[in-house]
């Protein structure tokens, strides 16, 4: 006898011609009646079910998004809850990896895009699962760039939000930072979080926090003044002032927000992150593997010349990168064996991280430990031929293999854009085009 390998099975099946429905629930269980259901399910449910019913969520999302007849939205995932007298209700349950009526998307890992601005946004959109930006992408490169902001249309934030919100539906979670989280009280983030919810719904909205390391209230001004160089080094913590953003997030979270734990460059910020409880929590690879490419070109120079001006050299990026401040009096030997562990921490020399990719397999396996199993990784910031390329092949190998549903890759759309296609599509094109017109 065969195996049995596929049964196709329905909510229906459970009753057969004879739903009992809850009456008043009715327009809303019938969005569900003939979407599939694993035969794992309905054997477990067959023996227990008499009615079927939704939750209160259930309605709640179908009547945020005014979805079409006999549809649930993208971005939701169905599930079940048993309750006495057999009554069967169906919920949806956020979940960025399923298209609309519970489908999965086509990919495990995910993708998103890293901008503010609507024009770009809009022929990605239904590529995507999730949406990131802050007030720089925001303001800098939107609202304030004429090239971009075509006609000067938006004025402010919120009308940019509201279009992309319409523009990306339901199925995409939006990450949106809050504009100073230094200055603000607690009372007046929660508030300024609330209108973001308010305008694209608590199934969307995520708040990013930002790592805050040394800068505080006290000497934020220091960033927006003079030669804008912070006097306390990224090491010259507070405890209160270093934990700030941990216990926003927190506190976010305890008001139902989902957190987007941000400017995460070094591995070891991972384990830390993830007592927040965030949802999303980053590796920035672009500008940390430049770093630490400039920094072993100028050790490798020095060994091999021995002139101490690679190593003035070395000073001068560590300044110009915050690793040390404008002040501080170090000694060449010193900055030879500080940039030395640095490339040695980061696998710059070898498989690990001759990618630049160190910190995204440390984070996936921090993911893989935790007890957070709704968390992901957004893999952001890159750039250049082989950013996008490396991270496609790192998820593919077999440590990561059941973790790539948690992955999200994020950057400009038109960054991603130029992934699809190579030089030969140039070549058959212009065969199949010149055949096509009875050219040679």
């Amino acid at each position: 006898m065969k195996e049995l390998k596929t049964v196709t099975c329905t909510l229906r099946s459970l009753f057969g011609d004879d739903v009992n429905l809850i009456e008043q629930e009715e327009p809303y269980i019938k969005r569900v009646l003939d979407l599939d259901l694993s035969f794992d399910v309905f054997d477990r449910l067959s023996n227990y079910v008499k009615t079927l019913g939704v939750t209160r969520q259930f309605i709640d999302v179908i009547d945020t998004f005014k979805v079409s007849e006999n549809e649930t939205p993208a971005g939701f995932r169905l599930g079940y809850q048993l309750e006495a007298n057999g009554v069967l209700r169906v919920d949806l349950i956020r979940d960025i990896g399923y298209e609309k009526n519970g489908k999965k998307r086509p990919t495990k890992v995910l993708f998103s895009a890293d901008t503010a601005n609507p024009y770009e946004i809009k022929p990605i959109a239904k590529m995507v699962a999730n949406l990131t930006c802050n007030p720089g992408i925001i303001y800098d490169l939107f609202i304030n760039n004429k090239e971009a902001n075509i006609g000067n249309q938006f004025k402010n934030r919120d009308e940019v939000m509201a279009e992309i919100g319409q523009i990306l539906g339901p199925g995409a979670d939006i990450s949106v930072e809050l504009n100073d989280p230094f200055r603000k009280s607690d009372t007046e983030l929660i508030e300024e979080a609330e209108k973001f919810r308010e305008m694209l719904s608590k199934y969307r909205v995520v708040i990013k926090v930002p790592h805050m390391g040394p800068v505080t209230s006290q000497n934020v001004e220091e960033l927006l003044s003079g030669n804008k160089k912070l006097s306390r080094g990224y090491k010259e913590v507070t405890t209160a002032g270093a934990l700030r953003a941990h216990n926003l997030a927190l506190l976010l979270h305890e008001n139902g927000f989902r957190v987007n734990f941000t400017l995460m460059f070094e591995p070891y910020q991972t384990a830390l992150a993830m007592q927040a409880k965030p949802y999303f929590i980053n590796s920035f690879i672009r500008h940390r593997a430049i770093q630490s490419d400039r920094l072993n070109q100028c050790l490798k120079k020095f060994e091999v010349t021995g002139d101490t001006d690679e190593l003035e050299k070395i000073r001068n990026i560590l300044i110009e990168q915050d690793y040390l401040t404008n002040t501080e009096e170090v000694s060449l030997l010193q900055l030879k064996t500080m940039t030395e562990n640095l490339i040695r921490y980061r696998h710059f020399n070898d498989g690990e991280g001759a990618d630049g990719l160190d910190a995204v397999r440390h984070n996936l396996r921090v993911l893989k430990n935790s007890n957070l199993d709704d968390s992901r990784l957004i893999i952001c910031s890159m750039e250049g031929e082989f950013n996008y390329p490396d991270i496609d092949k790192l998820l593919v190998e077999k440590e990561f293999e059941d973790l790539v549903h948690r992955v999200i890759i994020t950057a400009e759309p038109r960054y991603l854009a130029r992934f699809t296609s190579t030089n030969q599509v140039i070549s058959y094109q212009r065969r199949f085009l010149n055949a096509a017109h009875g050219k040679n």
